[in-house]
């Protein structure tokens, strides 16, 4: 028994022996030590048919120039057949140390296979062998990736170009294929690239050779800090062809075909922070040579009409990052945010266009207004130093519209007034006390206070009921809650010009204001753009009817020529309701 037993332990270990000699799965390197400039080649085959299921190994460490290139081999000889199925690929080490790349696998059979691991040495780049013959050799000697910087000390704020090209001696070698491996970074740096739309072959020399070149990125970029800053290298994979003095059957030149990797390596700028001395207070930072003007639209306006103050810089420089300068307005002249707007062409010069600016006014008072000068300060770079540019003020006349009341100067500036006493704030302590004893009163229960209290909730129940049935009848009629939102709505609005039904001017002043702040509320438009047109088209577009609006353009023109002429009180409340019925009925509509 103890025999048996031994021999089937001595055949299952022959019959596993045998199967892994039968079915072989291996890694194998075309070098295991090698440079970060340099590249290897791994290959994984199996020596059997019906494998599936490959995965690879984490290249780690590494990147995959290419790959997987799968073959399959079949030979017979002498009787013996042989099979071979491998999986290549060329990988390229990120940094220097001693790496394992691990196992790959592979279902054979319904078992997974797993490969030999292998230990790859990398040490710093080296120099490719000066061979004449070797095709690596003689593209590395002929393609060349170049960063031309146009300037390399430039001040901070200044605006430079980075033009990477490659040259090509096509004589000797053709370039195939282009892969761009590493975008280089521009920390410190603003920075937008100029699209390049094809790769145009050109004629120009390098190191005194002729050669033929192309664009293939042009960046601009403005330095925002000063000091050294670093440019990364841009980093290419190129697939040449290098002849070797043959031709086919057809004439063509034969070639040998090698692959490598290019790269401009890091430059470094020198930004210069820009001079302290006569640095005016204002200075945001615009770097270049600008013109700067502040104008308007129109000087002159009738009641209800607004200007645009536009405050704008043309010139060449670092105008994405012009920081305009704010304008002031007096009291009684409104003004809204403002508009921003840029018209910017960025060339391998710089920027070069204009920015601005465009204030919205609206006078709220007839009169002149007076918008004081703007100053802008910019560092030139024609001249190193300094400028300021200061406009002109800008007058603007009002000669018709609301005549400002003391009122109107509290709510739009600040009134002085003069601190009135009063002797009643300070009275004297008293000396003498007035006391009375309190008297007795009833107790609180069992009073008629405290029956009243005790029936009250018991009553509140039915009237509870009735209130709640009263509610839920009121709550079904939609219409009706239209109409009631719609009516309390205009009521909140026409609140002020109810309380002036007796002073003519004032009501109509009132008036016209909230039907311009229903109209800002309702349609989100700002007072200057409130002209007659425009509220036709706004209601328009917002499905409004016809007569609703020429109804709610009514009441404003009976706003405008009312206000100077007599009327009555019964003419004021007429006014009112009309505009309270035509906010209703255009609230309902939208």
């Amino acid at each position: 028994m103890f025999r048996k037993s031994t021999i089937l332990i001595v055949l299952l270990i022959v019959s596993q022996q045998l199967l892994a000699q039968e079915v072989s799965f291996k890694t194998t390197v075309s070098k295991d030590r090698l440079g970060l400039n340099e590249r290897l080649r791994i290959t994984f085959s199996i020596n059997k048919q019906g494998s599936d299921d490959f995965t690879p190994p984490n290249f780690r460490n590494f990147k995959v120039l290419a790959g997987p290139m799968q073959s399959t081999n079949f030979s017979y000889g002498n009787g013996k057949q042989s099979f071979e199925q491998s999986y290549t690929y060329t990988i390229q080490p990120i940094k220097k140390g001693v790496f394992k790349i691990p196992s790959a696998t592979i279902k054979y059979d319904g078992n997974i296979i797993k490969t030999n691991t292998v230990k790859i040495r990398v040490t710093g780049a080296v120099e490719i062998p000066k061979d004449p013959n070797d095709p690596r050799y003689i593209a590395s000697q002929n393609i060349h990736l170049v960063a031309e910087i146009s300037n390399t000390n430039p001040y901070v704020g200044e605006s430079i170009s980075v033009v990477y090209k490659i040259y090509v001696d096509v004589n000797k070698v053709s370039v195939r294929n282009t892969r761009e491996v590493e975008s280089p970074s521009f920390n410190g740096f603003w920075n937008q690239n100029i699209e390049v739309k094809r790769w145009e072959a050109k004629e120009g020399s390098f190191q005194g050779r002729s050669h033929r070149y192309a664009i293939i990125k042009k960046t601009v970029l403005i330095p925002q800090k000063a000091g050294k800053l670093i440019i990364d290298p841009m980093e290419i994979e190129i697939s040449a062809g290098v002849p070797i003095g043959r031709r086919d059957l057809f004439g063509n030149m034969i070639s040998n075909n090698t692959t490598l990797t290019l790269t401009t390596g890091k430059r470094v700028i020198n930004a210069k922070p820009l001079p302290i001395e006569n640095k005016p207070a204002n200075f945001s930072g615009a770097v270049g040579d600008y013109d700067f003007k502040v104008t308007s639209s129109k000087t002159e306006l009738k009641a209800n009409e607004s200007t645009q103050i536009k405050v704008a810089v043309s010139g060449k420089g670092n105008l994405k990052l012009v920081g305009l300068p704010g304008i002031e307005t007096p009291n009684g002249l409104e003004r809204y945010e403002p508009e921003n707007k840029e018209n910017i062409v960025t060339t391998l010069g710089g920027l070069r266009g204009s920015i601005y600016d465009q204030y919205t006014v609206v006078p709220q008072f007839r009169g002149k207004f007076k918008i004081p000068p703007v100053s802008f300060s910019y560092f030139s770079l024609e001249d190193k130093e300094y400028k300021t540019i200061t406009s002109n003020a800008i007058i603007i006349n009002v000669p018709q519209g609301k005549i400002p009341t003391q009122v109107d100067n509290v709510t739009t500036g600040i009134v002085k007034r003069n601190v009135i006493s009063n002797a009643k704030d300070i009275r004297y302590i008293s000396t003498t006390a007035n006391l009375k004893p309190i008297k007795n009163k009833e107790d609180f229960l069992g009073s008629n206070l405290f029956y009243t209290l005790l029936v009250l909730p018991l009553l509140s129940i039915p009237l509870g009921i009735f209130i709640g049935m009263t509610k839920k009848k009121r709550d079904s009629d939609i219409v009706g809650n239209r109409r009631r939102k719609a009516d309390k709505l205009a009521k909140k609005y026409l609140s002020e010009a109810k309380k002036q039904l007796n002073n003519n001017e004032q009501f109509y002043i009132a008036l016209e204001k909230a039907l311009h702040n229903y109209l800002k509320a309702k349609l989100q438009v700002e007072t200057t753009d409130i002209s007659k047109e425009k509220i036709s088209t706004l209601l328009q577009k917002r499905n409004v009817d016809t007569n609703t609006i020429n109804d709610f353009i009514k009441v404003l023109d009976d706003c405008d020529y009312a206000r100077y002429t007599p009327t009555t009180n019964v003419m004021m409340q007429q006014e009112y309701d009309k505009a309270r019925i035509v906010i209703a009925k255009i609230d309902k509509q939208l």
